[in-house]
């Protein structure tokens, strides 16, 4: 499998620099795209299935760590506090607490049960230099997180369809699970009652029923077992791409409640679900499944629009511009020659040469990334049928 960090270098998706710090990459333009495009499809996806979005702050005060349990269990993997006006505020390592504070901050009824709250939001890692490496290790993570607070009674399935939406996304992103995972508590300090683990290991079994999934003790989180869907990365290893969580732990930390059909107060179950993970671990993971070679509507550039020679430039720029009408990211390439600028465009998925007689009839040659040739076509028509098949997100050329 290739290496991401060399993808990143040659189409000039991502750097790094000793003044930013190692774990700290930048994403340049094409890079910005690409994590653009995750997150818009990530939250069309969430949006369908049920879920609101909210914002939060990447910070928060020691003391609502304190009250989830990071600063007892995590605090290693956890940036110093930082004193601030007398009070100790800390950059998160999870976007957990401040969704269960979102959560507390009005009343619930059953009916309102399963609750669906997410957030692509930014956190951060304190990890050793030595584990770091381009996308896929980082300390300033932008997170794909989202929290389900239900009924005891809907744990189950609720887990189930955080694992069906996993299995969709990665089919459509073209990614191919390693392995699933169920993590559990090994010999550590974890956080609630024995009982409540074994309430949610049960449960993440039942929702892998017909899953073919390996058990790794001592792999939970300290709140609670988990699932996670594993991939491998260009070294072989398996990393953890997405997981499906099961918390009795922080719904009791922070007293969380909602009015049940008998009128008393009950306690949620918290379901913890991230469809991509970490952004940039997904990118880095995408990078070398398709070997810098994109589904079109992922490709930073969609169209290169090539003019044979100057003459035909004023027609590869109506081309160019009726590209952008439609949506699509194209690029005019008119420097050099015909044949090193079809070299340099081909990660482009659709490359339009312009000739004199194209020119002259508002065609288009098209070229398409993996070698095949169409007929002359009309110009706004193959845009058109290129638009729909980039706005359809699929992995079809043609």
């Amino acid at each position: 499998m290739p290496d991401h960090r060399r993808i990143g270098r040659e189409l000039g998706l991502f750097g790094s620099d000793p003044l930013m710090g190692a774990g700290l990459p930048y994403l340049l333009p094409d890079g910005a795209v690409v994590r653009h495009e995750l997150e818009e499809y990530v939250r069309a996806v969430e949006r369908r299935a049920g879920y609101r979005h909210v914002c939060s702050p990447v910070l928060g005060k020691r003391e609502l760590y304190e009250i989830s349990g990071h600063w007892a269990h995590y605090r290693d993997d956890m940036f110093p506090p930082m004193d601030v006006g007398g009070e100790q505020f800390v950059l998160r390592p999870s976007l957990c607490p401040h969704h269960a504070l979102i959560y507390r901050s009005r009343g619930h009824s059953y009916r309102e049960l399963p609750l669906r709250i997410a957030e692509l939001g930014g956190m951060y890692r304190a990890e050793l230099s030595g584990v770091l490496g381009g996308l896929s290790r980082v300390r300033a993570i932008q997170l794909n997180d989202a929290h389900v607070f239900c009924r005891l009674d809907q744990v189950a399935a609720e887990v189930r369809a955080a694992l069906e939406l996993i299995r969709r996304v990665h089919a459509d992103l073209g990614l191919r699970p390693a392995r699933y995972r169920l993590s559990l508590a090994g010999e550590g300090d974890y956080a609630g009652s024995a009982d409540h683990w074994a309430l949610a290991q049960a449960m993440l079994v039942e929702a892998l029923d017909g899953f073919d999934y390996d058990v790794a003790p001592g792999e939970a989180a300290f709140y609670g077992p988990k699932i996670d869907v594993q991939v491998a990365d260009s070294a072989g290893r398996s990393v953890s791409l997405s997981t499906v969580q099961v918390d009795f732990h922080q719904p009791e930390r922070f007293d969380l409640r909602y009015v049940g059909a008998d009128g008393a107060r009950h306690r949620p179950v918290l379901v913890h679900r991230s469809l991509l993970g970490s952004v940039e671990r997904a990118m880095a993971q995408l990078l070398e499944e398709h070997g810098g070679v994109l589904p079109p509507w992922l490709a930073p550039v969609q169209v290169a629009v090539l003019p044979v020679s100057g003459a035909e430039l004023p027609a590869a720029e109506a081309v160019l511009r009726w590209c952008a009408e439609a949506g699509l990211r194209a690029e005019l390439a008119a420097d050099g020659s015909l044949g090193a600028r079809i070299r340099h465009a081909r990660f482009v998925p659709y490359q339009l040469v312009v000739g004199e007689r194209e020119a002259g009839s508002d065609l288009v040659a098209p070229r398409l990334r993996d070698g095949r040739h169409l007929d002359p076509l009309p110009a706004k028509e193959f845009v058109a049928a290129a638009a729909d098949r980039v706005a359809a997100r699929g992995a079809v050329l043609w």
